[in-house]
């Protein structure tokens, strides 16, 4: 198991409320560097508010949110980006009215490299092919899953330590699910530290090293990927079975 020190994200008695509704009640979980962690449960839950809560676009009731060992309560969305805690909202949220290229150059804007800029659009390109093919295409035009695809490659043109993906697969066809999890699985390879709350349960299991199932605002199952997978509970409640 991983040593204390190698935890990236800790969030400790977290509580978030707004227009009269705890949404979320209270949890406690960890992301280590270099895991892929899945935080799975049904709408309603509070994932997203969690997620809000950690990036800093929705303030907290109570508890705590640990980054690299230091507490990032209160902080900007602006100040974790440039920590290297990046988030792609549900909703993708692109720059309709920008390029393609012009919304990766936006996604590297804590960054002064512009000769590194320039060769992470290029890796972009080799990792997303199909936003290579639309380079000066509007965003606004693009279909959901390209969008998807663009606003993970702008998240990771600040060179983010920790990315959190938000119902990435949420509203896209099979075959856009199946590239969007491939992408996922890539971005992992390559280094990066993902925390990932998904519907898609089965998907989000099968990727992940640990997973955390919530329901109601509150962390319910916690394991590995496989074991919560193959756990008669969680293939009841999210798998149907």
């Amino acid at each position: 198991m991983a040593e204390q020190n190698n935890i990236l994200l800790q969030v400790r008695g977290l509580k978030v409320g707004y227009g009269g509704i705890q949404a979320v009640k209270g949890i406690d979980f960890d992301v280590r560097s270099g895991e892929l962690v899945s935080l799975i449960g049904s709408n309603g839950a509070g994932k997203t508010t969690t997620m809000k809560a950690i990036t800093g676009t929705l303030g907290l009731t109570d508890g705590d949110i640990l980054y690299q060992g230091q507490s990032i309560r209160g902080q900007g969305a602006w100040d974790l980006v440039k920590k290297g805690l990046v988030m792609v909202p549900e909703g993708r949220g692109v720059f309709a009215r920008m390029t393609i290229t012009e919304n990766l150059q936006m996604g590297a804007f804590v960054r002064k490299d512009k000769a590194g800029i320039a060769a992470d659009i290029e890796r972009m390109f080799v990792l997303f092919p199909r936003l290579k093919e639309r380079r000066d295409q509007l965003a606004g035009t693009m279909s959901g899953g390209e969008q998807q695809m663009l606003a993970m490659a702008r998240a990771l043109m600040s060179q983010p330590k920790l990315l959190l993906l938000d119902e990435p697969s949420m509203g896209l066809s099979p075959i856009m699910v199946d590239k969007i999890f491939e992408v996922v699985r890539d971005v992992y390879a390559q280094g990066v530290t993902v925390l990932l709350v998904e519907q898609n349960a089965s998907r989000a299991l099968a990727i992940a090293n640990r997973g955390y199932v919530m329901e109601s605002g509150i962390i319910t199952m916690t394991g590995p990927g496989q074991e919560l997978l193959s756990d008669p509970k969680v293939r009841a409640a999210y798998l149907g079975e």
